[in-house]
């Protein structure tokens, strides 16, 4: 996974913006596919562009603002360079994901929703990954992992770091 940067050149990310806009225009219900396109190639969508993005669609910047923090996937800075989402809805809980939480926390140094200092990993929360059965889950910079339990995570992410 490429290391993205911690803070945004300003221009870079006007100018990636305004292709990724010019892209979609005209497009109706572009909002949603213009922020992933954004996210996509900046690794988070920047909220000094929110105006810009407002400006372009006619809407409010309330509104643009509203969908970004609506959507946990959208964030304003970019994920670690390992990026582990751990579920925490309701069949997970069943299958003993808060005990995974605090066992994992522990072990990494780093609270749900916290990036390491060094940009090394990010540890997120979400609310369902639609592998119930399979419960509990987590996802790895982008794959799937059921019936999960701290060992393996931890040696995923080490087989993960490894490799980069």
């Amino acid at each position: 996974m490429a290391t993205l940067p911690q803070r945004f050149d300003p221009e870079q990310c006007q100018a990636v913006t305004r292709e990724v806009l010019a892209a979609h225009r005209g497009q109706p219900g572009a909002l949603l596919p213009i922020l992933h396109d954004i996210q996509d190639r900046l690794g988070a969508v920047p909220p000094d562009l929110l105006p810009l993005i407002a400006e372009e669609l006619c809407l409010s910047r309330a509104e643009v603002h509203g969908v970004v923090s609506f959507y946990h996937d959208f964030r304003a800075t970019p994920p670690g360079r390992q990026h582990l989402k751990l579920c925490q809805a309701e069949a997970c809980q069943s299958m003993g994901v808060k005990a995974l939480t605090a066992e994992l926390q522990d072990k990494l140094g780093l609270q749900l929703g916290e990036t390491r200092e060094d940009g090394s990993l990010t540890f997120e929360a979400v609310y369902c990954l639609g592998n119930c059965a399979c419960a509990p889950n987590a996802m790895l910079n982008g794959e799937l992992h059921g019936r999960v339990d701290a060992e393996g995570l931890l040696a995923l992410l080490e087989e993960q770091e490894a490799q980069a």
